[in-house]
């Protein structure tokens, strides 16, 4: 009776230590499931189980076991943050598996992942025609987003003042965490003379900018660190 009282005890505890860490986390990890959060995930799912059960070990090694793998979630997830080129070894990079309508196949083995597979992600967006696609990206999350070729769009009421013929594109980063993306602008055949231009005449500085897009319709959008927004909303 008293093994009885002793598991439920660590299991209790066991569910209150994973809420606090969960909670500590964010929101984020749990909806966007990255390599490290997908690792961390799995050994403390584990070491929670025998945290809470396991009653031939002791209880304060794994608890330190526990907080101590916390703690490297937690640490990884700030470090992702403060580095683009940490984060893109930590939590991996979307991949391009679709460009211009053509499936990349070289990316596509390099994924491991199958044609069905695909085909499968494609028709949960309700794309039965491959010939509709123009754009298909793998997120860091697993997810395939899609962006369909010009005449698959749907119509919108403010597309109806566009000229028609115009060719789509896939949106360019220009700017991530304070820092020019020079790959992408190379890649695009994007002047870095023209960009920082186009941050004067805002008046904005590279550093004051946490991130900037060139985006389909070729428009460019910012978003400054100081958002100046005295209110935000975070629905619970």
């Amino acid at each position: 009776m008293g093994q009885f009282f002793e598991i439920l005890i660590r299991s209790v505890a066991g569910f209150g230590i994973m809420m606090v860490i969960a909670r500590i986390l964010g929101k984020a990890t749990i909806s966007q499931m990255t390599y490290h959060d997908f690792v961390a995930a799995i050994t403390l799912g584990a070491l929670t189980a025998n945290f809470a059960f396991n009653v031939t070990m002791s209880t304060w090694q794994i608890l330190v076991a526990l907080l101590t793998f916390g703690g490297i979630a937690y640490l990884l997830m700030v470090l992702a943050m403060k580095s683009r080129m940490l984060r893109k070894w930590i939590s991996g990079q979307p991949t391009v598996i679709m460009q211009n309508g053509k499936i990349l196949e070289s990316n596509m083995r390099k994924l491991k992942m199958t044609l069905d597979m695909l085909n499968q992600e494609l028709r949960e967006k309700n794309i039965f025609n491959i010939e509709e696609v123009e754009y298909a990206v793998l997120e860091l999350n697993g997810k395939i987003t899609v962006l369909r070729k010009e005449e698959y769009l749907p119509v919108l009421r403010k597309d109806l003042n566009l000229q028609a013929g115009m060719r789509q594109s896939f949106p360019v980063e220009l700017i991530m965490d304070g820092e020019i993306i020079d790959d992408n602008l190379k890649q695009n055949g994007i002047e870095k003379e023209w960009l920082l231009s186009q941050v004067k005449m805002r008046g904005f500085s590279i550093n004051n900018i946490d991130y900037a897009v060139k985006s389909a319709n070729g428009h460019l959008y910012f978003d400054l660190y100081k958002d100046q927004i005295r209110h935000t909303v975070d629905k619970e």
